[in-house]
């Protein structure tokens, strides 16, 4: 019976044939039970790719063109996305613990109930993305935009999201116990419901006359010191 990686390096070089990417062939490194690590690499373009419930531990997406990709339920776990375009890609599910983000498109992309703790995302695009009930706990999210997210019941629990753009995010019952919230935008987002929302992250943030608080708290409105 051949083996699992003989499985998926044969699946993954016939997606290659089929769509024109361009592939590395396998990374190997020895362990001290010598068992064997292998990375996987991708680029070149793939729309509507299926890698659904794909084991790709450290898997590297290096200027890849992945669009409306199903990703759900594999496991990314370290896997970079360097310069690569996943927009309306389905991540639902997923596990992409410590991911590497920085700067990747993922708009409209569906991450429902991933784990996504610890993913460093510098730049990432998350505009109009389905974050519901996803955990985005310790993630370096400086810079990135949450443009229009629906992040119902999301955990941001020591996040890092100084100087994103969270306006006109939907974040219902979203966690950001600790979170960093300095110069971030919060213009028109509901965080009526947030849970562990403090007035110093919201004196630090940036809101307007839309931004929706718990009522204990008062915004600091754009432009006030």
């Amino acid at each position: 019976m051949p083996s699992v990686f003989a499985w998926f390096h044969r699946a993954t070089l016939a997606i290659s044939l089929a769509s024109g990417m361009a592939m590395s062939g396998p990374v190997l490194a020895s362990s001290a039970d010598d068992a064997v690590a292998r990375v996987v690499s991708f680029g070149g373009s793939c729309p509507n790719c299926d890698l659904a419930g794909r084991r790709l531990v450290g898997a590297r997406f290096i200027g890849a063109n992945f669009p409306g990709a199903l990703l759900a339920g594999s496991d990314l776990r370290g896997a970079a996305f360097y310069g690569s375009n996943f927009n309306g890609a389905n991540l639902s599910h997923s596990d992409v613990r410590g991911a590497a983000m920085d700067g990747a498109r993922f708009m409209l992309a569906n991450f429902a109930d991933a784990t996504m703790d610890g993913v460093e995302g510098h730049g990432l695009n998350l505009m109009n993305a389905d974050l519901s009930r996803a955990s985005l706990n310790s993630a370096e999210l400086a810079g990135a935009n949450l443009t229009r997210v629906h992040a119902a019941n999301a955990s941001f629990a020591n996040a890092d999201l100084t100087a994103a753009t969270m306006v006109e995010g939907m974040f219902v019952d979203a966690d950001f116990q600790n979170a960093t919230l300095t110069a971030t935008s919060l213009q028109g987002a509901d965080l009526s419901h947030a849970r562990n929302l403090t007035q110093h992250q919201v004196s630090e943030a940036c809101s307007d006359s839309r931004t929706r608080l718990p009522p204990r708290l008062t915004p600091r409105l754009c432009g006030e010191k």
